[in-house]
């Protein structure tokens, strides 16, 4: 196993290029398998948990082929309808399997799903929309087994206790394109990455209305056929970069990067004091006076990303100040707090609110992964502190953040891997 060693207080500059969206890749490739034909997805990042998701296409026996970032997907003839416990129990959007199983076999078994320990994550959204379209789910042996022999167009309603949910928008949005008659889902989500899988849907010949609202009208067709698309740019990577040139107080230009995806967070940074102007192809980053400290709270698109709620306290660390930060989406996503203070922050957690009073500045020192995001921030946290950090259990780090390391490294980070001793 690895470990990230950084070695702290060094302002980073130049130019950085955004990777395609791992959280649009996995429902998009997920969608090929609705098809018969050949259908080749660009843009495609380098990263663990798209590794699993081609592993398995493997054990579903859909052949796949992978050039650097294109992946050509080939389902004609598959039979198979099992995603294993295995490969599932490791990420948690292979979920988003389950619905493209059932639309195009009509049966599936899919293992509950793994991932990042933030909380809990309840899939009851998923089957909520799939019982909808006239499915017949039940669990077994940690195995979702659902049967769509009756599969129809339905409404759905798919409001949960913190707010809509991606990945249950999306396996309800994948299997009703295939089933008789018309499905309207309502509190849909409708983050950058649902817009992208509705518009890869669309070149496969779904007949898709309203995909960037949240209520999207899906009528159903017979059959979807191959199509070519690239993934669009990760958001949550630009937002970490973005927070990465004002931790370093730093100059950094992000290539192929969507301000459009990420209004929110400008709003707040640009608000604290942070310089962010368009360029051709993406945003400047900016560091030019002392940052103010914020209330951020992390909500449903369009509002502030939760995947950015530990990027931004480790900013709000070295910040002058009482800044307040809420999670609205996973209340318990805050396990970064006690590895943050290990490193001389000062938060308090108040309920579903920390409280960063900010400090003149963090110490290197050990601290330990305990989701991706968190992994992230504790990068982030050690690229402004004194000394070395080492960042324990970066597997996190590999499942979301492509040559994170390398990227770094070429903006002026001194930042390196080791193998644990």
């Amino acid at each position: 196993m690895d470990k990230l060693v950084i070695e702290g207080s060094r302002r980073l500059e130049g130019t950085v290029t955004i990777s395609g969206a791992k959280n649009a890749c996995l429902p998009i490739l997920a969608a090929a398998l609705l098809s018969d034909e050949k259908s080749v997805i660009r843009n495609v990042p380098s990263l663990k948990d798209i590794a699993t998701m081609l592993k398995i296409f493997k054990n579903l026996d859909v052949k796949v082929h992978q050039d650097g970032g294109t992946i050509t997907i080939e389902p004609k003839g598959y039979k198979k309808h099992m995603a294993p416990y295995e490969l599932v129990s490791t990420m948690r959007a292979s979920i988003c399997v389950l619905g493209p199983l059932l639309a195009k076999q009509r049966y599936a078994e899919v293992s509950f799903p793994g991932g990042c320990v933030i909380g809990a994550r309840p899939i009851d959204l998923h089957l909520k929309g799939l019982k909808s379209l006239g499915a017949k789910i039940k669990v077994e042996k940690g195995y979702i087994i659902a049967d769509g022999k009756n599969l129809r167009g339905g409404n759905v309603y798919l409001g949960g206790h913190f707010g809509s949910s991606v990945l249950a928008t999306a396996n309800t949005m994948m299997a009703a394109t295939l089933v008789k008659g018309v499905t309207v889902i309502e509190n849909a989500a409708c983050e950058p990455e649902v817009v992208d899988l509705a518009t890869f849907l669309m070149k496969m010949g779904a007949k898709i209305k309203d995909h960037t609202t949240h209520r999207i009208i899906i009528e159903g067709v017979t059959r979807l056929h191959g199509a070519e698309h690239a993934v669009i740019p990760d958001r949550i990577e630009a937002g970490t970069y973005t927070i990465a040139s004002a931790i370093t107080k730093g100059d950094i230009t992000l290539k192929n990067a969507k301000p459009e995806h990420l209004v929110a967070v400008i709003d707040r940074l640009t608000e604290a004091g942070l310089s962010i102007t368009k360029v051709p192809n993406g945003f400047r980053v900016r560091y030019v006076k002392k940052l103010k400290p914020l209330d951020v709270t992390a909500l449903p698109y369009p509002g502030f990303p939760t995947d950015l709620q530990a990027q931004v306290m480790s900013l709000m660390t070295v910040t002058d100040g009482i800044s307040i930060i809420t999670e609205k989406i996973y209340p318990e996503r805050f396990i970064h707090i006690s590895e943050l203070n290990r490193m001389g922050a000062d938060i308090q957690l108040e309920g579903a609110s920390a409280i960063v009073k900010g400090v003149k500045a963090l110490s290197g020192a050990p601290v330990m992964a305990s989701d991706l995001r968190a992994s992230a921030a504790l990068v982030l946290a050690g690229l402004a502190a004194k000394g070395r950090t080492d960042v324990h259990r970066i597997y996190h780090l590999d499942r979301g953040y492509e040559k994170l390391e390398e990227k770094l490294t070429k903006l002026g980070g001194k930042v390196w891997r080791e193998k644990e001793k």
